[in-house]
């Protein structure tokens, strides 16, 4: 639910009232029962809440496990003077 912030034209209080978005706006001061306005607010804050949300939970891992590296097979394209992987033709 957004945070709203409110002003009192009379006595200058200003407050904050968490509503739901489709809820009417205020119309009178908790204070002093008068007339109210909404300010315009620098937008809600974000919160990001569970898993999913730290750097830590994409990153790759950087600790390859030894079983997983596996060796270049023979080359397919035994052709003399061919430069498209390390072995020696």
């Amino acid at each position: 639910m957004p945070t709203y912030e409110y002003e009192c034209a009379n006595c200058n209080k200003i407050f904050e009232i968490f509503q739901k978005m489709s809820d009417k706006a205020l119309d009178k001061c908790p204070k002093c029962h008068k007339k109210i306005s909404r300010l315009i607010g620098g937008g809600s804050g974000i919160i990001f809440k569970g898993s999913g949300f730290y750097a830590t939970d994409y990153r790759k891992s950087s600790n390859k496990s030894s079983s997983s590296k596996q060796k270049p097979g023979p080359c397919s394209s035994n052709k003399e003077g061919c430069s498209a992987c390390p072995h020696a033709h």
